[in-house]
């Protein structure tokens, strides 16, 4: 067990959790001294090995993306450095992806603590899952090529036979296509950070994307538009993934987030990226 330096912070959220938990904990703590706890659960885990293990597809610009070199940044990076800022540890980010989400998060051992980036909150996930509060809107829109922009005024515009629609495989982009484009032709691309492109290049009419993504693309790439941007096919919000049984850590990621609405840390975040708050 670490004899010190777990943050006040941390303390504090911890007794909160150990209240409503089993065992009782003894905390010394003051501005001038802080002394080790008795922690239990996966909090406790993650500050005895001072990493938390952040699993996240790093292909989706601009909340989740990993170079060639190995770095990570974005709007979702920045806010797993900010719960691990609030831990107390460093981070460390495991690649997983959309096909493997669940099974990766599930996986047992446990291959990280918690999965984040443009992580839609849906009933089916929390079924078998822990999911956060929610800290981005999101909903599902297009991208085109901008010259076609004037095309898509609808979905039904888009549920055409002659439209060639990608999609990346195994998220909710596809189960969104297939669901509710029943009449055009759907192409499933195995990299989503390649579709923007190549729809750009013409190997696709449309794009299934979301609020979150598309404005990165119009931004970056003059060819590109999204039509249908301030008019979601849905909505919905982001959240954080974790498995089931991490009541504590998922509590200490509820904590933050709500931290970081009221500091003003989210709101600034959500302005540097250019996205929607919830």
């Amino acid at each position: 067990m670490k004899q010190s330096g777990i943050p006040l912070i941390l303390i504090a959220q911890i007794v909160l959790i150990s209240l409503c938990s089993c065992g009782t904990r003894h905390v010394v703590a003051s501005s001038q001294q802080e002394t080790a706890i008795p922690l239990h659960g996966k909090v406790a885990e993650i500050v005895e090995r001072d990493t938390i293990l952040i699993g996240t597809t790093g292909d989706y610009r601009p909340l989740s993306f990993c170079e060639a070199d190995g770095t990570y940044w974005g709007f979702d990076i920045e806010m797993a450095n900010e719960i691990a800022k609030r831990i107390g540890v460093s981070v460390k980010f495991k690649k997983t992806s959309w096909p493997t989400l669940t099974a990766d998060v599930l996986a047992e051992p446990q291959k990280f603590d918690l999965a984040i980036g443009g992580i839609t909150i849906t009933d089916a996930r929390r079924e078998t899952m822990l999911m956060s509060d929610g800290y981005l809107a999101n909903g599902k829109t297009i991208l085109c090529r901008a010259s076609e922009a004037d095309r898509y005024k609808s979905l039904a515009d888009i549920d055409k036979p002659e439209v060639r629609v990608m999609v990346n495989p195994g998220g909710l982009n596809e189960k969104f296509a297939n669901e509710n484009l029943t009449h055009a032709t759907i192409i499933v691309h195995p990299k989503n950070e390649e579709i923007p492109s190549l729809v750009a290049e013409g190997q696709a009419n449309v794009m299934i994307t979301e609020i979150t993504e598309a404005p990165y693309y119009v931004q970056t790439d003059t060819r590109l538009a999204a039509p249908l941007l301030s008019a979601p096919f849905n909505h919905g919000e982001i959240g954080v993934l974790m498995q089931k049984g991490q009541e504590d850590l998922l509590q200490m990621v509820n904590t933050t987030i709500h931290q970081m609405k009221a500091d003003g840390t989210l709101k600034k975040l959500h302005e540097k990226y250019g996205l929607q708050g919830n």
